[in-house]
């Protein structure tokens, strides 16, 4: 009897503790974890494959994934505006409003990959040259190639999102991890059998990628509509235009994406900066970003969960728990980035050898490696941190501190330290530090006051 007044009373200590106990925080962030693993692993096999084709194709690959990674950005923005919006009416206990605002951001990104994909295939080969200017002649016909298939997956890949948002608003992250997990081992098996078995070149990475994205949008808008669901989309009608939640939505949304789609940009612009320098030094530097992907996956998935927590607490009209949760999230952040890092920097060879580069190529990547695992330690109050502030309806600050700070210190010192200073490929790198340190300086001023200045929907 003893001990089960103790554990009784031990549980209620941990929820007096606030809207969330430790068990809830583990079980929201330990699939997120799982699942941006999964998605960094899955990218690293894609590129050593396609690797086995030569570095053109890698370089091509590598080309238009700078172009995915905004379409991605800018629909990952969308899905979380819903998620802030959906939270904030679960914090507040208002399911029926939650849903609404499902039904309508199943819209918004629904409409917006269609176009997204239909401007690709009308582009496609313009709109590589019009981005990336001359490259060479094989590079650009597997960049073609592979641009092809993966807009083809836009349509899939934002109902996944979205999907994968909704459970996430509701605390369910396992949800998104097994249906992740079901998508990337479709993915890495079609990759092995296309490039390996079948020998299809470029192709081989394309295909499986179109195939598993659309595997996760049928399952995904399947689970969503399951009725026990304090969140769902169980009818048409849910996704006829509502203007006042449509509203409510791009107003995180649309900020969000605007400062995703203006970083990518900038990626995009750098990457241009680079192909200007030889196939070896795109290839380095492609593996290099690959790589650390890895990296981010801790702050990336953390963030992912304030989304999530902040939200709740705000719509309970509780901002000081948000505050104090975020802390909690940032120093976890910080941690993992320790072991990760370092273990980077170590065995940096041994990792940028799976690639099999060429040796000038494979020395640029371990440098650009080791610079960025020093660098990391700016990184989780830069990115982490401005989640928080999105989650209390922020999102306009974040987007114009990240603008300016792309296009100021990242891009423009970028250019300066490449064209001007004569830095190579690391002096991108060396301005990209800048402007994280930028960023960190006004997120985390503008976090001290989140009470004064956190909104509800």
């Amino acid at each position: 009897m003893q001990k089960n007044v103790r554990k009784g009373t031990a549980e209620t200590e941990d929820k007096d503790m606030g809207m969330f106990s430790r068990k809830d925080l583990i079980r929201l962030f330990a699939p997120l974890l799982v699942e941006q693993l999964l998605a960094v692993l899955v990218g690293m096999a894609d590129v050593v494959m396609v690797a086995a084709v030569g570095e053109t194709a890698v370089s091509g690959v590598a080309l238009v994934d700078s172009i995915s990674v905004l379409v991605i950005q800018v629909l990952s923005a969308m899905a979380t505006g819903g998620a802030v919006v959906c939270s904030q009416y679960i914090g507040k206990k208002k399911p029926d409003q939650a849903c609404r605002a499902a039904g309508q951001l199943v819209l918004i990104t629904a409409a917006l990959s269609l176009f997204i994909a239909a401007v690709a295939f009308i582009g496609n080969r313009h709109l590589l040259r019009l981005i990336f200017g001359s490259v060479e002649t094989a590079v650009m016909d597997n960049a073609q190639t592979y641009f092809w298939f993966t807009a083809m997956s836009y349509p899939f890949l934002a109902l996944y999102n979205s999907g994968a948002a909704l459970f996430r608003s509701m605390g369910n992250s396992k949800v998104s991890m097994k249906v992740s997990l079901a998508m990337n081992a479709i993915n890495v098996a079609g990759n092995a059998l296309c490039v390996f078995g079948l020998h299809m070149g470029v192709e081989g990475v394309a295909i499986p990628t179109l195939v598993s994205r659309l595997f996760a949008a049928v399952v995904m808008v399947f689970l969503v509509r399951n009725p026990k669901n304090s969140i769902r989309v169980d009818r048409l009608g849910q996704m006829i235009p509502q203007p006042d939640m449509i509203k409510k939505i791009l107003a995180v949304g649309i900020p969000s994406g605007l400062e995703n789609g203006m970083f990518q940009f900038g990626k995009i612009a750098l990457q241009s900066l680079v192909s200007t320098l030889g196939t070896a030094s795109i290839a380095g530097y492609a593996v290099a970003t690959n790589l650390v992907t890895f990296q981010y996956l801790p702050g990336v998935a953390l963030g992912l969960g304030l989304i999530t927590i902040v939200g709740q607490c705000v719509g309970a009209g509780e901002p000081e728990q948000a505050k104090s949760y975020t802390r909690k999230v940032i120093a976890v952040n910080y941690g993992l980035l320790l072991i990760i890092c370092t273990c980077m920097a170590v065995f940096r060879s041994r990792v940028v050898g799976i690639y099999n580069l060429s040796p000038e190529a494979s020395v640029l990547a371990q440098k650009l490696l080791l610079a960025h695992s020093c660098g990391m330690v700016l990184w989780p109050l830069a990115f982490a941190l401005p989640n928080t502030l999105r989650a209390g309806l922020d999102a306009k600050f974040t987007m114009m501190v990240s603008v300016f700070s792309m296009w100021v210190f990242r891009i423009g010192l970028g250019y300066v330290f490449v064209r001007g200073l004569h830095m190579s490929v690391l002096g991108i790198w060396y301005a990209m530090f800048v402007d994280w340190i930028f960023r960190l300086v006004v997120f985390v001023w503008r976090f001290k006051g989140f009470t004064a200045r956190v909104h509800q929907v």
